[in-house]
Order: structure tokens, then sequence, then C-alpha cells
């Protein structure tokens, strides 16, 4: 018995050792792994390039939503495909405030898939990366100015801000 007491006892510390001595050696991984330097981040993407057919689209689909609208009293559709910012800013009734003057006089947007914008300046990226498209439809007997912002939401221009004003045409 003392023989077999003696075998075993030696093989127990051993594997007690063993034990800790992985046991530190996982934790001096784990925290390596937590102490090494984060990954960069990655850069947010580049706003997508727009052609002039891509901004003549633009202006088109948003002012054809727009004329949508007012013919129906309905501005949730135009909300819901704006950016989420411009969502955050204005409730479908904000819209209709907004938009009630072109309403009440049924002034029809049509136009806008007839004609080609001018714009005023080429479509450019302002300094906080948004798309502004500016300038006119030559309806008559009133012309349709338009002053839009779009922002980038999941790789695709969104609406972000929009004035329309209906001078009468030189």
């Amino acid at each position: 018995m003392g023989a077999r007491d003696h075998a075993v006892k030696p093989a127990w510390p051993v594997l007690i050792a063993l034990v800790l001595l992985l046991s530190c050696g996982a934790d001096r991984t784990a925290m390596a792994q937590q102490r090494s330097p984060a990954p960069a981040a990655t850069p947010a993407p580049s706003p997508p390039p727009v052609t002039p057919a891509q901004a003549q689209y633009l202006v088109r689909s948003t002012l054809l939503t727009l004329n949508d609208a007012n013919r129906s009293g309905n501005y949730t559709v135009l909300r819901d495909l704006a950016a989420p910012d411009f969502q955050a800013r204005n409730t479908a009734a904000d819209l209709g405030q907004s938009f009630v003057d072109l309403r009440r006089r049924n002034f029809d947007l049509y136009g806008a898939a007839l004609l080609a914008p001018q714009f005023t300046t080429p479509p450019a990226l302002d300094q906080r990366g948004m798309l502004q498209l500016a300038g006119s439809i030559p309806t008559r007997p009133q012309a349709i100015r338009f002053d839009l912002s779009f922002q980038v939401v999941a790789g695709q221009w969104r609406l972000f801000g929009i004035a329309i004003a209906t001078p009468d045409a030189p």
C-alpha cells in the first residue's frame, strides 16, 4: 500500500501545477487580447457619385412624389421615403402645412416629368457630404424653383431638405 500511495501522491501535485500553469497562460492570452489596440474604425463610405441623369431623376422623383402628396393630401409617402433626420424633424401633418399653398392653388408639379430641370449650379456635395440640387423647371405660366438636399442612407440618396417656389415664368 505504501508504494501505491507514494506513486499516486506525486502525480496530484504535478497535475495541480499543470492546471494552474495552463490557466495562467489562458488568462495572459485573454488579457493580451483585451489590451491589444482595437482595429482601426472603417471610414464612413463616401457618398456615391451623382451623374447628371441621376440628379435629374432625384429632382423629378422628389417633385412628383410631392405632387402626389399635394393631390391626395397624404404626405406620409414623401416623409417615409426621406432620410431619417428629415423624418425626425417633420411629421406628415407638418409637411401638409408646409405645402398648403401649393395644395390650395392646385399647383401641378407634373411639368417635372416632362421638362428637364435646369440647375443653377452643378450638382455638388456640401461640407457635410449632402448633395445639393438647386434650379428650376421652365413650366408656364409659372416656373418651378427647387432647392433640394439629399443625404446618403444605406447607399442611397434620400431627401433631407426641400424648398419649392413657383414664380412667374420669364
